[in-house]
């Protein structure tokens, strides 16, 4: 599954743990302080939850925010914190990728 409207579209990953009991309004702020960005640009924003078995992704469609959840039930995400707190940014390919689960290692990210 690709989220966004192209494969240019651009996918910003919250480098910390995330409360996913959050929603629209939680993960909007997350957006604007944490990660510095525009929520309603376009952008994709990902996040997942301390053990890595959920995830979600916010976007804005044009309309109004959508947010997309799932959560694993055998296995973990890719772990995508950063000890450094830097925003990792990743393609819609790396995206559709980590929704499924897979083991990935975006350009620029270190174990």
């Amino acid at each position: 599954m690709i989220l966004g409207s192209s494969r240019s579209v651009r996918v910003f990953a919250y480098p910390e743990p995330v409360d996913l009991r959050k929603g629209y309004n939680g993960l909007y702020g997350l957006v604007k302080t944490g990660l510095g960005r525009d929520p309603l640009c376009g952008d994709l924003f990902l996040f997942t939850n301390g053990r890595r078995s959920s995830c979600k992704v916010l976007l804005w469609d044009g309309t109004g925010l959508c947010i997309f959840q799932k959560r694993l039930e055998k296995s973990r995400f890719a772990s995508l914190f950063r000890a450094d707190g830097k925003v990792i940014e990743l393609t819609s390919s790396e995206l559709a990728l980590f929704i499924e689960g897979c083991e990935l290692l975006p350009a620029g990210l270190t174990s």
